[in-house]
């Protein structure tokens, strides 16, 4: 027979039950490890499925909680209800925005229309930003005013891109929400940028970017996009806007007396667009707030849109490669802007403008470098004669200020700054010298005048070996520059890859005239001539012997910046490519060495510190001798 315990028995066991449940206590303090507690206290609609904690308390204060998980669109309505009623909603507002975030990125999983509870996040993150009331201000502390603008940034992208977020459209019309409409109207003067009318939208917040050293973000509000401008038709000469030109930009959807239009069921807002190039920060409910941009993801848009890698060996190979072209070799990252200084960059041999992309990366975030400085990119053939490419240079400058209206126009264009990487270098040399005869006189016996040329040979000649000072070109930057020669380039097997280089027709037929009507007035041997870049930049040569020996025009500011591998002694050292002692010049006003850089130093953040402090101060010398310069705009 089963046993059963006696009455007495059972009754002492549940009184015991029921001590036992009276003595645990309600509230207990657990220690847990910093990561973790940080990721509670931090957990919200952007980095997980759920929402924050505080919003999750204003669901419980609404008696809300229970029914948001099985109910979430009647639980959102409600809540919209409790917050029409609150003197101060910015509770509800909060977690309007995020509930109403979660429910457009799961309606966006199973494929349903987003947009309304996209647009619905943001306008509820922005009635929580930006109050009419100033007392009611979100605290700067508070940890949801920073999640409140991600959350508006966030569900703005969303509400303006198509499905899968590869790029967006400035809507205006009128638009459904959950609990009404929205008529949206485009401030057309803010939808056109002053690099032109916008033809093409990429939302940037999500795009992940590599092989950029530095990723720059500038957080604020507003939805970061890159923007194509209309492309203008290429000029056959001077300075070319980058052909794939994408601009950081930022979108807004304005609410104005936002939480006065919540209670209301048809909605007026105003989208508009801003430049990084433009504007900072902007006035929204008369307070100054600074713009969302991402910079570097724009940058890395143009970059790996245009594919620049594989033209830089047939760049070397082909003098002709720039020749066919119906546009300028002179090239920048933005339209002219009177009162800023040209910054041009020459790149060295078998490269590419597309070198320079992280100091130009890092320098657009100095504020006080990029209301000042534009950045122009010079491209040539580097295989041909270094003459002749510092001729394309110096032609592309003369016809950039001619198109832009001359340094009378804008006084700006007479204080360039140029600056070369390694034969880059010997080019920009070649903008600040007044040589007379002497690079002629290194080549042949005879005055030029004296020898049998067609006119078009004698022309290309005297430009290209007579030059004078571009009095334009007030300060020179030389990086990794040989001024005595490469000894790279001595090597037999840069001679063998320098005969493959196809040299422009105007080069031949000019080497053609002195060899068929002046070899008696040739300095070198005739049966062992060449003429190309590497040939140029071997030690000794007869060219790199005598621009060595020029010294910079009077009022011209130069500077070094040499890297260099390995110890022992300075004198000793190379770069790998350039040796200390070639790179070494007299006459600059400063030289910085640049210990365990390679000679690809563009992008050590040594050398980019080096050219921010130059630039930073020729602006100073220029606002003293001009005292044209005012105080950076907000």
């Amino acid at each position: 027979m089963p046993h059963h315990p006696p009455p007495g028995s059972r009754w002492l066991a549940w009184m015991l039950v029921l001590l036992l449940a009276a003595c645990a206590a309600p509230v207990t303090v657990e220690q847990t490890d910093t990561r973790s507690s940080y990721h509670r206290l931090n957990r919200n609609a952007l980095s997980s499925n759920e929402p924050s904690e505080v919003s999750l308390t204003t669901l419980r204060q609404r008696a809300l909680l229970d029914t948001y998980a099985m109910f979430p669109v009647e639980t959102i309505r409600a809540l919209h209800g409790w917050m029409l009623i609150d003197e101060e909603p910015a509770d509800d507002l909060f977690a309007l925005a995020e509930l109403s975030y979660l429910q457009a990125r799961a309606l966006q999983g199973r494929g349903e229309d987003a947009r309304p509870d996209y647009l619905a996040a943001t306008l509820y993150a922005y009635a929580f930003l930006f109050p009419d009331d100033p007392r009611q201000r979100p605290d700067p502390y508070d940890p949801r005013f920073r999640w409140a603008c991600d959350l508006y940034n966030l569900a703005l992208s969303a509400a303006l891109s198509n499905p899968d977020g590869t790029s967006a459209a400035l809507l205006a019309g009128r638009y459904a929400l959950p609990f009404g409409t929205i008529d949206i109207t485009a401030d057309v003067a803010a939808l056109r940028l002053e690099e032109g009318q916008v033809v093409s939208l990429v939302p940037t917040i999500n795009l992940s970017v590599a092989g950029f050293r530095n990723l720059y973000r500038s957080a604020g509000i507003g939805a970061p996009m890159a923007a194509s401008p209309n492309s203008q038709p290429a000029a056959n000469e001077g300075l070319e806007v980058a052909p794939r030109l994408r601009v950081p930009t930022a979108v807004l959807l304005r609410l104005p007396h936002a939480r006065q239009q919540l209670a209301g069921r048809a909605l007026q807002g105003t989208l508009s667009m801003h430049s990084i190039f433009e504007a900072s920060s902007i006035r929204i409910a008369d307070q100054q707030v600074p713009l969302e941009f991402n910079q570097t993801a724009a940058r890395a848009f143009s970059v790996a849109q245009t594919a620049p890698w594989s033209s830089e060996l047939r760049g070397f190979l082909f003098g002709d490669l720039f020749a066919g072209r119906d546009t300028s070799r002179l090239a920048a990252l933005e339209p002219h802007r009177r009162g800023r200084m040209p910054v041009v960059l020459v790149h060295g041999t078998a490269s590419s403008p597309f070198r320079w992309a992280d100091m130009v990366n890092d320098l657009q975030e100095d504020r006080v470098i990029r209301e000042n400085f534009e950045f122009w990119f010079f491209a040539y053939a580097t295989g041909n004669p270094i003459p002749y490419s510092a001729l394309a240079l110096r032609d592309a400058l003369q016809a950039a200020i001619r198109q832009l209206g001359g340094v009378a126009a804008d006084p700006a264009l007479g204080n360039m700054v140029v600056m070369g990487h390694s034969q880059g270098g010997l080019l920009t040399k070649m903008l600040v010298i007044d040589p007379g005869d002497s690079l002629w006189n290194a080549l042949s016996t005879k005055p030029l005048d004296a020898l049998t040329l067609r006119p078009q040979s004698r022309d290309l000649l005297r430009r290209a070996l007579f030059p004078q000072p571009m009095p334009q070109v007030s300060r020179v930057v030389f990086i990794a520059t040989p001024h005595g020669g490469s000894y790279v380039s001595a090597y037999s097997i840069a001679h063998l890859v320098g005969r493959l280089v196809t040299l422009p027709a105007a080069v031949v037929a000019a080497t053609g005239d002195m060899l068929t009507n002046n070899a008696s007035a040739l300095s070198v041997d005739r049966s062992n001539l060449r003429i190309g870049s590497v040939y140029g930049m071997t030690p000794g040569s007869i060219f790199v012997e005598a621009l060595s020996r020029q010294p910079m025009a009077p009022g011209v500011h130069a500077h070094s910046i040499i890297p260099t591998l390995g110890g022992g002694p300075l004198a000793d050292r190379t770069d790998g490519v350039v040796a200390y002692s070639s790179a070494h010049i007299q006459g600059v006003e400063s030289e910085l060495v640049i210990e365990g850089s390679g000679h690809s130093t563009q992008a050590d953040p040594r050398t980019i510190n080096e050219v921010r402090r130059i630039l930073r101060q020729h602006l100073a010398i220029v606002c003293r001798d001009t005292r044209r310069c005012g105080p950076p705009r907000p």
